[in-house]
């Protein structure tokens, strides 16, 4: 088993209040508290929570566009985190990022040639005959057409602009992408056209992937394994099989109650057996000393009865509860703060 992400402990907080000038008083936010997860090469993680979670923080802080406050980030035993600027030059090409939203991400005022030839320019020695053929051949590998090279953004579909992005970020033969929402916002059609392009792709070019996303349907289809964060932090980490069939944490039970399924059976039982999410988020519970999820779970009563243990005030250990399933919930007694 070959590691090629390694995140642990990793904390990111913001400045929301306070004199940029002097520098006091300052407010932070903690949107990333205590996350640590690794990625085997060549597969994918996929991290799902709702939307305010976290889940794009965590991956801008692992290829450092935001700078982490805390933790350590590992790409191929190299410490991103304390690395100077220079040294993470030469290895952005190894590291890229699909975005959310396919229309901000590319410059409306560039080509397609320009925009999937930025990164060669940048980090290559190739001439702009070279580059062009390059780009030629990214356009065919994504599935787009050759005349697409000296069209503009605006002249595309939001699945085919989502291709220009895909195509910008395997550019340099990266080893590691972060593929932030890439299908949210496309139509359900097109974002399995995306999904088996970025399957693809993974096989024929060994890539690894940190797949995020809210929608845990979509996260089924192409990950190895899934991390359920809330508010900043891990609540539950397994492989695929095992979360979509005996998920443990009450806030993964929700999120997959949402998911609808062809089966009115199958659909009935989930209603009944698990419990729905409580209210709305609520960002106070950041800053609470005990489990983050207790306003909005119907389980804090069982387990105050079976265990004793009031969740608004301990929180829960993230622990291996066996078989390399992680959990941070009280209902499960390894859990428990030592």
């Amino acid at each position: 088993m070959t590691l090629i992400i390694e995140v642990n402990d990793l904390r990111v907080r913001f400045p929301v209040h306070g004199s940029p000038i002097f520098k006091r008083n300052f407010e932070y936010f903690t949107a990333v508290d205590g996350v640590s997860f690794s990625i085997e090469a060549g597969k994918t993680l996929g991290l799902v929570g709702e939307s305010g979670c976290g889940k794009t923080t965590v991956g801008k802080a692992i290829i450092q566009l935001i700078k982490p406050t805390g933790g350590r980030v590992k790409f191929e035993d190299i410490d991103l985190v304390n690395l100077r600027a220079g040294k993470m030059r030469s290895i952005r090409r190894k590291m890229q990022m699909i975005f959310q939203d396919s229309y901000a991400s590319l410059s409306p005022r560039m080509t397609v040639e320009q925009i999937v030839s930025e990164p060669l320019t940048i980090h290559t020695p190739l001439t702009r005959l070279d580059r062009r053929d390059r780009v030629l051949e990214l356009l065919e590998i994504v599935g787009l057409k050759n005349n697409s090279i000296d069209l503009f953004p605006h002249e595309f579909s939001g699945g085919q602009r989502q291709r220009i992005g895909i195509a910008r970020a395997i550019a340099l033969k990266p080893k590691f992408i972060v593929c932030d929402e890439p299908v949210s916002a496309l139509d359900v059609s097109i974002q399995a056209q995306i999904i088996n392009l970025l399957k693809d792709l993974q096989q024929n070019f060994a890539l690894t992937y940190l797949f995020v996303s809210h929608d845990l349907a979509v996260v089924r289809h192409i990950s190895n394994q899934v991390a359920v964060m809330y508010f900043g932090k891990l609540v539950e980490l397994t492989d695929n099989k095992s979360l979509y069939s005996e998920p443990l944490h009450p806030y993964t039970k929700a999120l997959l109650s949402a998911v609808p399924v062809p089966d009115p059976d199958e659909e009935q039982l989930r209603a009944n057996s698990w419990q729905p999410l409580l209210g709305d988020l609520d960002e106070s519970s950041t800053t609470a000393s005990g489990c983050r999820f207790f306003g909005r779970c119907g389980m804090s009563d069982v387990v105050s009865k079976q265990h004793k243990i009031d969740c608004r005030t301990i929180e829960p250990a993230f622990v291996d509860v066996g078989d390399d399933h992680w959990l941070a919930c009280h209902l499960n007694s390894k859990c428990h703060p030592t």
